[in-house]
């Protein structure tokens, strides 16, 4: 086998890479070994008898499919928990979410003429006491106890 050390490190230095990367085919290594000079090195690159190797890095495949995962709400099982619930959902901000949301709904029945202004009162203040969990709870409490002065239409989201 011929030695091509120092022609590798020669190499290495025009094209900028690490000695590591230079890649020299075999075919050609008579040629590279009688390359004395940088110049004659620097002809052999430009004839492609050296060359550099890629750089291999990580693909990013799987973290793509990980990342399209999460957004459509998958990968969240008990496995993957590590913090409290409230850790992962403040509860501050999920009460602040419904109670905005029963707030807006009562509102709207009251505008709308389903809600007298004294039931309208006591079922805001229902809800401040977090008496309903969600809209439709609201709603249905509303329905079953005959607390509108007019028909609700069906509940829609």
């Amino acid at each position: 086998m011929t030695d091509v050390r120092a022609q590798r490190r020669i190499a290495a230095e025009l094209m900028g890479v690490g000695i590591n990367r230079v890649l020299i085919k075999e075919e050609f290594l008579g040629r590279v070994a009688l390359a004395l000079t940088r110049s004659d090195v620097g002809k052999l690159i430009t004839s492609g008898a050296i060359t550099k190797r890629r750089v291999v890095g990580t693909s990013r495949r799987r973290a793509r499919e990980r990342h399209h995962k999460h957004k459509r709400g998958q990968r969240k099982g008990p496995g993957s928990r590590k913090g409290s619930k409230n850790a992962r959902e403040n509860q501050k901000r999920v009460w602040i979410n419904k109670i905005r949301a029963q707030r807006k709904y009562l509102r709207k029945l009251r505008d709308e003429g389903y809600l007298t202004p004294h039931t309208y009162r006591k079922l805001y203040l229902q809800a401040k006491g977090n008496l309903f969990r969600s809209v439709r709870y609201l709603h249905n409490y509303i329905a079953e106890r005959d607390l509108a002065s007019k028909k609700l239409p069906p509940f829609q989201r």
